[in-house]
This record gives structure tokens, sequence and C-alpha cells, in this order.
């Protein structure tokens, strides 16, 4: 357990995991969030639950600056707490701020700017375990970073292009030797007139290739297709790894896991020594303290880094596998290690 220190008195105190509390911020609705705070219960850690979406009309801020640093309280109708008695954060997935009906375009995108800058500003200031800092998550959202990081840490990547020039996607398709895909930079789902579509990675043929209008419109992202035994997510806690190996017979399946679900099978496996070791790198490098990390294995064996999604999903393999990364959420959270 990660010690913690309290000047009381003219003497330093060891705090227990009971004598602070851990701030989760959350959407209301999130199963896996509910059983790491059954959990985090269980230990008799206490835990102070909000969603960003209250702020400010049932969620205030009282926090006042001395040489000390941030101190005050984050306050709900039922609820609140002290700022200087937190150990750590679980940042995920708030909604965003939710302001009166009434206010003019201008004036909610300036109050919104406001408590951004304003909520956001002292909460990341805070010297806490955080999982993640929203700084580090939005750092880590940009897949060419990633990219460029996961190879700096020794990770096998593939080639990829990113480009709005239909020529450049034509000359990169030429010079690799399996073909490539398209895959997107950010969120694969997009709401358009009340519908849902979702954009799985998808192989280009030679029609597609000689026909790329749009392509010219905005950034995409095209990588050399690697043959692949399976698939494998790799979910970090901390320094702890979870990984899967995911298997279909589904050609669908077989380039992007996510086009059937139903068609998937998982196993537990472990990760190469060699490989964890660069993992651990990675993570440490993004500042990350928690992610869920794609990789394919090819024929011969070898893991090659995708991506890493720090706000990843991981609940669904929890009752597949019997694995607890809610346990080790809940004790990174409760004892506060960090990078």
């Amino acid at each position: 357990m990660a010690l913690s220190l309290e000047w009381k008195s003219g003497q330093w105190i060891k705090l227990g995991t009971a004598d602070v509390t851990v701030l989760i911020l959350s959407e209301e609705y999130d199963p896996s969030v509910d059983r790491v705070v059954t959990l985090l219960c269980k230990r008799d850690v206490p835990v102070f639950r909000a969603d960003l979406g209250w702020f400010p009309q049932s969620l205030t801020l009282d926090a006042e600056f001395s040489r000390n640093g941030w101190d005050g309280v984050l306050r709900t109708p039922d609820r609140e707490v002290k700022l200087n008695g937190l150990r750590s954060v679980w940042y995920r997935r708030p909604t965003r701020f939710t302001f009166p009906a009434g206010l003019s375009r201008s004036s909610r995108e300036h109050a919104e700017q406001e408590a951004r800058l304003g909520l956001g500003g002292v909460l990341t200031s805070l010297p806490l375990t955080w999982v993640n800092h929203p700084q580090n998550d939005a750092d880590n959202a940009y897949k060419p970073r990633q990219l460029a990081i996961a190879a700096q840490c020794g990770l096998d990547v593939p080639r990829t292009l990113v480009t709005n020039d239909p020529d450049a996607v034509r000359r990169f398709s030429n010079c690799v030797e399996h073909g490539i895909v398209i895959k997107t930079l950010g969120a694969n789902v997009v709401n358009e007139n009340g519908e849902r579509k979702v954009g799985h990675t998808h192989r280009l043929d030679r029609r597609e290739l000689d026909d790329l209008d749009g392509v010219e419109l905005t950034a995409h992202q095209f990588q050399e297709w690697v043959p692949k035994r399976h698939d494998v997510r790799v979910i970090v806690v901390g320094r702890r790894l979870f990984a899967v190996a995911i298997e279909t017979d589904d050609p669908d399946a077989h380039i992007d896991w996510r086009a059937n679900y139903d068609a998937l099978r998982y196993r537990r496996i472990d990760v190469p020594v060699g490989i964890a070791d660069r993992i651990r790198d990675f993570m440490a490098a993004c500042g990350l303290n928690f992610s869920a990390l794609d990789f394919v294995v090819k024929p011969d064996g070898r893991w090659v880094f995708l991506e890493s999604n720090s706000n990843g999903q991981y609940g669904w393999l929890e009752p597949i596998l019997e694995w607890s990364v809610s346990d080790a959420i809940s004790t990174l959270l409760a004892e506060g290690d960090q990078w």
C-alpha cells in the first residue's frame, strides 16, 4: 500500500484508506463504476461520486487558494467532500456541464468555458492519483501520437499514413505487401439525421482505391494490413496487465472484432515479458494509470500495437473470464499508487 502521511500536532501521522475519499466523476449510469464503488465500500473507503453534468445546478464548488494549495469543498444537495480529504480521482466518462434553460448561445458558451477552466482548473491541479488525468486522456486521444510513443518504447507498430491526399493513399498502397485499411482517428460512431452509423476498420480493394472521392475533405488514417493469428486486448491498471485473445471465424470480425461481438471467442492469455515491459513503458510515457490497448498477433507470434483507448470498456470481459479488473481499479484508487 502506498504510504500517505499528514502533519498533525508536531508529528507525521500515517493515514489509512478510511481517512481519505475517492472522487469518482462519471455519468450516472455506468455498471463498471457501480462495481468499483461496491468494492471500495467493502474496503471502508469513502466515495464521493458525481457527474460533471450536475455542475453548476446541483454540484457546487467552493475552493480557496493559499500557499498550501487549493482547499475547499465539492457539494451536492445531499453530500459534500473536502478537497484536502481526497486521495484519488477516477475520471470515467462524465457528461458535459448542464446550464439552466434560457441562456443565449453566447452566454452558454461563455459559462461552459468558465466552468471548464474554473472547476476543471481546480480539480486538475490537485496532487492526487488520477485514473486518468484529463490532460493525459486528451493527449492520448491523438492516435498518431500513440503510435510514435509506442515505437519509442520498442513496440512494433504498423506502417501508417495520415493524409487528405488521394494520390498519397494510392502511393502508400503500392508500398505495402498486404494492402491497406482505413480506420477512424477518433470515435467510430456518427449520428446523422437521427441514424447511428458505425465506421469499422475496412480493407480497401482496388475499386475503392480508384475512387477515393471525399478523402480530400479531412484527415484520414490508413494503415498496412497486418496478417494476424488473432487480436488481443490488454487492460492495464497501474502496473497490472489483463490480456485476452480475441478469435473469430467471421470475415468482418477478423478485420475489426467490433463488427460482430456474437462471433467472438475469448481466452485469457499471458503477455510476453518483453511486451509487458514495453507496455508499462508506454503507459508511463503517456502518464496513464488505465487504458485498453489493442494488438494484433501475427502468424509468427509477433505482437503489433494498434491503439490505446484510455477510457476503454472492459466490463463485458469480466464475467466471461472471471477477472477482477474492478478489484484492481479499486485497489489503485484506494492505495493511491501512480506512475
